[in-house]
């Protein structure tokens, strides 16, 4: 039986040869059935080596200019975020007045980490009419690969939102705009190092997205600094059930194993800590240092936390000005990937001096 690899070679061959090859002569050509002709391509198409046209498959080809196509005043833009609650208003509202003061319209969904629920909602707006789309898709669990790709071959502009397109599809033209989170929890390390902690541990909400960037910040500034791992806990949200009982083992490891500093994401996750702390004996920042990764009520904590604030609302600006852009530009436009930096705002509950912006 052919290797998929000879496979490949094949259809690449044929397409050098006749530009356009129909999925019907490959399946004959090939001899495998219609479903791993599909699969061959759709790999061919991830990898960026050809691009899938209706009923076949053609070379991929530089894009030529295209008219003109400014966008008037009046464009609808949608947008799905995977929640309307903690952090998305931010970048919700960010996106809303930009596209406001060009004369347009945003139009919101709210999904739920769910790739199905996203693409429901995408075609709910493709349906109503968008000339651009700001999507947070889902990255992780089943079908979040073929909803970015689906995402990728839409006859509208798509804009990621805080989030890049996987590995799988290195050549997916899609713009993105991101907060780097990961040189976000290195700025809070660096900081609880200059202030004397050699070990800092880390706490993450099982709920969030963001865990993966943080943990590899964390773990590649301590490495850097030549300093050893503090312990990685993965917690319930702050009042989800069973909640108190996991943050006492946290701190009591801590005490263990003389851990007197901690990230944590997020500010209700730190909140929780601290009160748990509090009702231990232990002293917030005498005896542990915290900072806190959101700054999204982190200064009516007791005491006021230290925090990273990635910048939400410009955020969400920035997402809605490429939107606008591609529409004002089309295909002439180069593809953009933006990424934002987060700042480190310094308050009492890493015992350093209050209300400092690094």
């Amino acid at each position: 039986m052919m290797l998929a690899a000879e496979r490949h070679e094949i259809i690449l061959s044929l397409l050098r040869q006749h530009g356009t090859v129909r999925l019907s002569d490959l399946v004959t050509r090939l001899g495998v059935s219609s479903v791993t002709v599909r699969r061959d391509v759709t790999e061919l198409a991830d990898r960026g080596l050809l691009a899938r046209v209706h009923g076949g498959v053609t070379l991929v080809r530089p894009r030529s200019a295209q008219p003109d196509q400014r966008a008037s005043p009046g464009a609808l833009i949608g947008m799905v975020t995977p929640s309307v609650e903690y952090y998305w208003p931010q970048v919700i509202q960010g996106a809303q007045s930009t596209v406001a003061g060009a004369g347009g319209r945003l139009v919101l969904r709210a999904s739920s980490y769910d790739a199905g629920e996203d693409r429901r909602q995408v075609g709910k707006l493709l349906e109503r009419g968008v000339q651009a789309l700001l999507v947070a898709p889902a990255t992780d669990g089943r079908g979040s690969l073929e909803l970015v790709r689906w995402l990728g071959s839409l006859a509208v502009p798509v804009i990621l939102v805080e989030r890049l397109p996987p590995a799988e599809l290195p050549t997916l033209a899609m713009d993105a705009v991101t907060t780097a989170h990961a040189l976000g929890a290195g700025l809070a390390v660096r900081h609880l190092v200059s202030l004397g902690h050699r070990r800092v541990g880390l706490v993450t909400s099982r709920s969030s997205p963001t865990s993966r960037a943080l943990r590899a910040g964390w773990r590649e500034t301590i490495e850097s600094l030549g300093h050893d791992h503090g312990p990685d806990f993965d917690v319930p949200a702050y009042g989800s059930p069973g909640w108190a009982e996991v943050y006492d083992e946290v701190l009591a490891r801590c005490r263990r194993e003389k851990v007197r500093a901690l990230l944590v994401h997020s500010d209700r996750e730190a909140i929780g800590l601290i009160e748990q702390a509090r009702d231990s004996g232990l002293a917030v920042p005498g005896e542990l240092a915290v900072v806190s990764y959101d700054d999204e009520v982190a200064t009516v904590s007791d005491p006021p936390l230290t925090a990273v604030r990635p910048q939400k609302h410009r955020l969400g600006a920035l997402a809605a000005e490429l939107a606008l852009a591609r529409l004002a530009e089309g295909a002439e436009r180069p593809v953009h990937r933006m990424q934002l930096w987060p700042v480190l705002v310094v308050r009492e509950s890493c015992g350093a001096v209050m209300d400092v912006l690094l």
